[in-house]
């Protein structure tokens, strides 16, 4: 074992700046199974931006295995309670050690299933690491809500197969949402960290529901896939300063032995369902980047990406930032629009690649007011790619007139197969109201193969990968990659660029257009 992390350590550049994409996908092939943890990321080394949270200038891509930190604890499934958390007198819940272990240790979980549902409500001002060793061989399974961080702080629950034990489970896989008093304030759930997990098969609602009044939220290097019914992967609602970055979201019912019913919604959903009853009107200062989104098996009335949903008479999001996101049409399946906005207002979508054929209404975004929603306010879109290499895109967008104001679209890459890009009078955003538009191919390999369905009995994913990370970096690969002679090659506007791609790789100079820099 200790092998293999220095060689996934060496893979991506140990302490020294991160290796060229090239050289970690040939390490790849050597470390297929290898289980590692990801992304070091502690909330404290994030500074801010424009979209307010503080979170949003990132560390670098990484593959370097977490250091524990503090005194080390331990869980087994034939460990005693009673023990003393100690590696020769293992606990036998996670709960308990949660329970018994001091600010600032660790607790590492060994392989097995823990069944019923684990309460993670004490409060660490330094703060706690809960880590599955090896990676993914710790389940975590009930048949209602199997994690919930309802009086939470200082938390991180890292490298754990999470998910519902099968039809007739209760609603939600994991939620987050604060119950410390009064909702929301200055003492509520916040510094929870999710990180390298499966979290998978909701047979109830959403995955990961985060809500009524938490903050500061991390979720990184997850793998989600198969809600279920009208809802989500994650459903962020009335909270503020989260963060959802470098995780895979996709459906693949059929690899988890369930039919497709078409009947799912939105991979993501920001929006704000009840008031400020919580302290919030409207979730706040929203990240939403590095993300892979694909493989959709949603209803054709939902969307990959929705800020705003429940048609309520306040802005239901605030300041939210998408970018770097990397979304790809390969299912064959309609979609509403890749991204969507109702009622909301102050959102940046910046340097993303939407990419393959994208049946539905509309191939790029829908922005609209629902029910009593006010105008969607002040949405910039900048160096972004649409690209249908099919040359079917009936629609570019769906965004009727008089519903937002204040639109900004700028050096934006356009194509439809070397056809032409659809344009509609009674649309607010047509390609014509971009003065810096690219119209020119991109030239995106297209890419295809399994999803990335975790398999237990291998200890590896479908795709081949051995982790999230390396899953990560190969649908990058797959989907993602410029060719040369691409036209987003040196096309972006740097002043509105992020300073790193999907990958961590620094734009300088004269950064590309979409996610990937060549």
């Amino acid at each position: 074992m200790a092998q293999v992390v220095a060689q996934v350590v060496d893979m991506c550049g140990g302490s020294a700046p991160v290796r060229p994409f090239a050289a970690r996908l040939a390490a790849m092939q050597r470390l297929a199974c290898a289980p590692i943890a990801v992304l070091l990321a502690l909330l404290a080394a994030c500074g801010g931006d424009k979209a307010g949270s503080k979170f949003t200038d990132p560390p670098q891509f990484s593959c370097e295995a977490a250091q524990d930190r503090g005194p080390i604890f331990y869980v087994t499934d034939d460990g005693d309670d009673g023990g003393d958390g100690s590696e020769a007198s293992p606990w036998a819940s996670i709960q308990h050690g949660v329970g018994e272990m001091p600010d600032g240790a660790t607790l590492l979980v060994g392989a097995g299933t823990y069944t019923g549902r684990i309460r993670l409500d004490r409060a660490f001002a330094e703060g706690i690491t809960i880590r599955a060793e090896p990676s993914y061989q710790a389940r975590l399974r009930a048949d209602e809500t199997v994690v919930t961080i309802y009086e939470g702080q200082g938390i991180t629950l890292s490298g754990f197969d999470i998910s519902h034990t099968g039809p007739g489970a209760g609603p939600l896989v994991v939620q987050i949402q604060d119950l410390i008093g009064d909702s929301g304030g200055d003492d509520a759930v916040s510094r929870i960290v999710l990180r390298n997990n499966i979290i998978h098969d909701s047979y109830n609602n959403d995955l990961l529901k985060i809500n009524n009044g938490a903050r500061d939220i991390l979720v990184e290097r997850n793998i989600f896939y198969n809600q279920a019914g009208s809802d989500e992967h994650i459903d962020i609602n009335s909270v503020a300063d989260v963060v959802i970055q470098d995780n895979i979201f996709f459906s693949d019912f059929e690899a988890s032995g369930r039919s497709n019913d078409l009947d799912t919604s939105s991979f993501i959903v920001i929006k704000d369902s009840n008031g400020n009853e919580d302290g919030y009107e409207g979730s706040e200062n929203i990240s939403i980047r590095r993300n892979v989104m694909l493989n959709y098996q949603g209803n054709s009335g939902t969307n990959f990406l929705l800020i705003g949903e429940d048609g309520n008479p306040y802005h239901e999001a605030t300041g939210v930032l998408v970018e770097n996101n990397l979304m790809v049409g390969n299912s064959g399946n309609d979609v509403r629009a890749p991204f969507g906005v109702k009622g909301a207002k102050d959102i940046e979508f910046r340097n993303n690649t939407i990419v393959g054929d994208m049946p539905g209404q509309a191939f790029a975004f829908r922005f609209n007011q629902e029910g009593d929603n006010p105008t969607n306010q002040n949405i910039e879109l900048y160096n972004n790619i649409w690209s249908d290499p099919t040359g079917t895109m009936g629609d570019f967008s769906d965004t009727p007139i008089g519903e937002s104001e204040n639109i900004t679209i700028d050096n934006n890459l356009y194509w439809n197969g070397g056809n032409e890009i659809p344009s509609d009078s009674e649309d607010l955003v047509n390609v014509g109201d971009d003065a810096q538009a690219i119209v020119a191919d991109p030239k995106i390999e297209e890419g295809s193969g399994p999803m990335p369905v975790w398999l237990v009995a291998d200890s590896r994913f479908a795709d081949g990968s051995g982790d999230i990370c390396l899953a990560f970096e190969q649908m990058v690969a797959r989907y993602g990659l410029l060719q040369a002679g691409s036209a987003a090659i040196g096309a972006a506007r740097s002043d509105r660029a992020p300073t790193t791609d999907i990958l961590g790789k620094t734009r300088s100079g004269a950064p590309a257009v979409g996610a990937v820099e060549p």
